[in-house]
């Protein structure tokens, strides 16, 4: 009886020991990374941008983004799961927009140029169907932003500067 008493001492201890070599561990690991490693809402960390300065106006771009997009997501439940759904949804495909936009501006690949477009397009899309769906009024009509300057205010697609006054493509 007395070394079954023991033996459960011993396995608390031991079960103490492993709780407290596995937190050890963790805050060692979590403190040994690189500073530079990207947490899923801010990208640019003053570090990231000493690192990757040619990269900062995309990563302070698609932080605001990611940011804006969490922070609509956010809603307060109305009792109808489909209009809750679409107030989620839209900030989301909004965010995926938005990202596309910073890429358009500060890529180079064009098959990821390309990818981003249809994100704008695709994104715009399900955004109006989502709120057709729910009997909710679409937004103002826009021209589609797949072309991007390398300012975040200009949302003129290239193709339609592209068109004289007749509609004759120049």
């Amino acid at each position: 009886m007395i070394s079954v008493s023991h033996a459960s001492i011993s396995l608390r201890a031991l079960l103490a020991t492993v709780a407290m070599v596995g937190v050890a561990t963790f805050v060692v690991a979590r403190q040994s990374q690189p500073p530079f490693v990207i947490s899923p809402l801010t990208l640019c960390s003053t570090t990231t941008q000493a690192a990757f300065p040619d990269e900062t106006p995309y990563l302070t771009e698609n932080d605001a983004a990611i940011n804006k997009m969490m922070s609509d997501m956010v809603i307060k439940p109305t009792g109808d799961v489909d209009r809750d759904f679409v107030a989620m949804m839209t900030p989301h495909h909004q965010g995926a927009i938005e990202m596309a936009q910073a890429v358009l501006r500060s890529g180079r690949n064009e098959q990821i140029r390309r990818l981003a477009q249809e994100v704008i397009v695709t994104q715009q899309q399900e955004i109006a169907a989502m709120r057709m769906a729910i009997g909710d009024p679409l937004p103002p009509s826009a021209p589609s932003p797949t072309q991007i300057s390398a300012t975040p205010t200009s949302r003129v697609p290239s193709i339609l500067t592209s068109f004289s006054k007749t509609g004759e493509l120049q």
